[in-house]
């Protein structure tokens, strides 16, 4: 007799949450994060306010981890599926947090910035980026203690 949990189902339960898109408070962040003790699994979409029935169209899913054997700074990833619209986000989100959090991490990110002030600038993404790093973080930080 095996123990463990039947197969579709989770031991964890995800966080959900939602949070303003710097510069365009009409468009939220949505965020699902499952904290397995050996994993994170993160997805990320935008939705407006103005436009609820809209499906945001499937983004990147990449795949990071720490890097034990060579320079711990510098975290692998591999891209499972591919968005080219938002892969290089998706990439460094993902090797961000696997650094951060010290295991392996599944990202999948279907953000949009076109609804943000100017248009989804690097500047807009660079402070959606920091903003679900802050987010990401402290609710993994509130799971530990």
């Amino acid at each position: 007799m095996t123990s463990g949990v039947p197969n579709g189902e989770s031991s964890i339960e995800p966080v959900e949450v939602s949070f303003p898109l710097p510069r365009a408070p009409q468009t939220n962040i949505h965020l699902q994060l499952t904290n397995n003790k050996t994993s994170l699994l993160v997805f990320l979409t935008t939705a407006a306010a103005d436009h609820t029935s809209l499906s945001a169209p499937l983004g990147s899913f990449v795949y990071a981890m720490p890097n034990l054997r060579g320079n711990p700074a510098d975290a692998l990833s591999t891209p499972l599926y591919t968005h080219s619209g938002n892969l290089d986000f998706t990439t460094r989100l993902a090797k961000l947090l696997a650094r951060k959090a010290g295991k392996p991490v599944y990202v999948g990110n279907s953000i949009s910035f076109a609804n943000a002030g100017m248009g989804g600038t690097v500047e807009e993404e660079m402070e959606g980026f920091r903003r679900c790093v802050e987010v990401i973080v402290g609710l993994v930080q509130d799971q530990q203690s």
